[in-house]
C-alpha cells in the first residue's frame, strides 16, 4: 500500500462529492480524505501499490476539477 498526496481545487462539500463518485467504487483506493482547511486543499489516497499518481490526476482533472501531484 502506498500514500498518494495532491494539490487540489477541490474547496467545499460539493466538490467533495464529485471526487466521492470518481473514487469510491475504484477497488485499488482503500481510502481517501481532502483537507479542506489546509490552503492546498490536500487530496490524500491511500491505494494499492499498483496504482499511479498520473491515472488519479488524468481522472480527477476530467471532471473538471485541478489535481497536481505534490513533490515530496
Amino acid at each position: 500500500m502506498k500514500l498518494l498526496i495532491f494539490k487540489t481545487n477541490i474547496e467545499n462539500e460539493l466538490k467533495v462529492k464529485k471526487v466521492n463518485a470518481l473514487l469510491a467504487y475504484s477497488p485499488e483506493i482503500m481510502d481517501w480524505s481532502v483537507d479542506l482547511e489546509d490552503r492546498d486543499k490536500i487530496l490524500r489516497i491511500e491505494a494499492e501499490d499498483e496504482v499511479v499518481e498520473a491515472d488519479i490526476m488524468d481522472i480527477v482533472n476530467s471532471w473538471g476539477l485541478h489535481c497536481e501531484a505534490l513533490e515530496d
